[in-house]
C-alpha cells in the first residue's frame, strides 16, 4: 500500500467549522488523482456533506460543473447549503450513485472527466443518534441511508431465520462466530422484539462474553453487516464500475475510496477486469474473461492515509483509494 502525505486545508474554508463532524477522507490525494481542471465536468457521486465536492468546485472554474449524488436526502440538503457559493456551477441530486448511467442520460451529460466515489459513511450519519448506526446509541435500530426505503435493522433483527442472520454476519461482518450471536439473538427475540442500538450490542456482547481481544467493541462486524444488508451496498457494485467508466472520456478518472475488505476486492477485481485482465483465476483456455483494455489503473497498490491525517481523524485508517484512467 502507498502511504499518501496529507495536508488538511480546512483552516480558514467553510469546512474548518465542519472539521469535527465530517472531515473529508483522502481529499487531497483524491484531487490529485482525479486530475481537476477548469472547465471539466465531474461528478462526486457520494457527496455527503460536500467536503470532497468543494475543492473540486474550487479547481474546475472557470466553466466547470459538478454533479453530485446522495441517496441520504438530509445529508443532500446540507450539502446544498454549504455549496451554495457554487450553486450556478453545481447539479445535486437525491440519488442512488449506482444509478449514475441513468442520471448522466437524463442530464445530457453523456461524458464527464472525472467520477469520484466515496463508499463510506459519513461521520454525520454516524453522530446523529437516531440514525441508528452506531452500537454507541440508544436509538431505534435504523441504519437506512436512504430513510425513504422501508427496511430498517429492526427488521432483519427480529423476522430472518437464524441461518440467514449467520449467513448476513459472515458474508458482510466477516464475522467468525457468526452463528453463535444469531442463536443468542434468535433467543433474546422470543422474550421481545429487539428494537434498539443498544439492545443488540448488549446480546452481542453477552454472545461473545471470553472469546475476543478487546482490539474492537463486540458488536463492531455485527453493525456492520446490518448495515451493508439493509442499505444492499455490495450489490451491483462490480456492474456499476464496469458500466460507468464508458462515461468517461479518455483520460477521464475513475475515484474509488473504499473503508473495508470487501468492497475493496470487488474495486480490485472491477477494476483488473476493466484493464483487460482475467479475474477468473481459470487457465488460459477456460478462461471467460472479455480481456478488453477499457482502461487503465493509475494506482499499481491502493494509496491509504498518511500519519498526519489519521492523527486528525482516526475513522480514515481503513481507507483505500484506487483510481483508474479511460483509454
Amino acid at each position: 500500500m502507498v502511504r499518501a502525505n496529507w495536508q488538511a486545508g480546512m483552516t480558514g474554508t467553510p469546512w474548518s467549522g465542519l472539521a469535527m463532524e465530517h472531515l473529508p477522507v483522502m481529499r487531497e490525494e483524491a484531487l490529485e488523482y482525479l486530475q481537476c481542471r477548469p472547465g471539466g465536468t465531474y461528478v462526486d457521486a457520494t457527496l455527503g456533506l460536500g467536503g470532497h465536492a468543494w475543492a473540486i468546485l474550487e479547481r474546475i472554474q472557470p466553466g466547470g460543473l459538478l454533479i453530485g449524488l446522495d441517496r441520504d436526502k438530509e445529508s443532500l440538503e446540507k450539502a446544498r447549503v454549504h455549496l451554495q457559493p457554487f450553486s450556478d456551477i453545481t447539479r445535486l441530486l437525491h440519488e442512488n450513485f449506482k444509478n449514475l448511467p441513468l442520471v448522466l442520460n437524463n442530464l445530457g451529460n453523456r461524458l464527464v472527466d472525472g467520477i469520484l466515489v466515496d463508499l463510506g459513511i459519513s461521520s454525520f450519519q454516524l453522530l446523529e443518534p437516531e440514525r441508528g448506526f452506531s452500537f454507541q446509541s440508544d436509538a431505534m435500530l435504523d441504519m437506512r441511508m436512504d430513510r425513504s426505503q422501508r427496511l430498517t435493522a429492526a427488521d432483519l433483527v427480529n423476522d430472518l431465520s437464524e441461518e440467514r442472520l449467520a449467513e448476513i454476519l459472515f458474508r458482510y461482518g466477516e464475522e467468525r462466530f457468526s452463528r453463535r450471536i444469531a442463536a443468542a439473538i434468535v433467543r433474546a427475540r422470543e422474550h421481545a422484539r429487539i428494537a434498539r442500538c443498544t439492545q443488540l450490542a448488549e446480546i452481542v456482547s453477552g454472545a461473545l462474553r471470553g472469546r475476543r481481544p478487546h482490539l474492537i467493541h463486540p458488536a463492531t462486524r455485527t453493525f456492520q453487516a446490518l448495515r451493508i444488508a439493509v442499505n444492499q451496498e455490495l450489490e451491483g457494485l462490480e456492474e456499476f464500475f464496469i458500466n460507468t467508466v464508458s462515461y468517461l472520456r479518455p483520460g477521464g478518472r475513475l475515484v474509488v475510496i473504499s473503508f473495508h475488505s470487501l468492497e475493496d476486492r470487488i474495486v480490485k477485481r472491477s477494476f483488473r477486469m476493466l484493464s483487460g485482465r482475467c479475474v477468473c483465476e481459470r487457465t488460459p483456455e477456460l478462461c471467460t474473461c472479455p480481456r478488453r483494455e477499457e482502461a487503465l489503473p493509475v494506482t499499481s497498490r491502493p494509496v491509504t492515509p498518511g500519519d498526519a491525517e489519521l492523527d486528525m481523524n482516526p475513522r480514515a485508517r481503513s481507507a483505500k483509494l484506487r483510481a483508474l484512467e479511460r483509454v
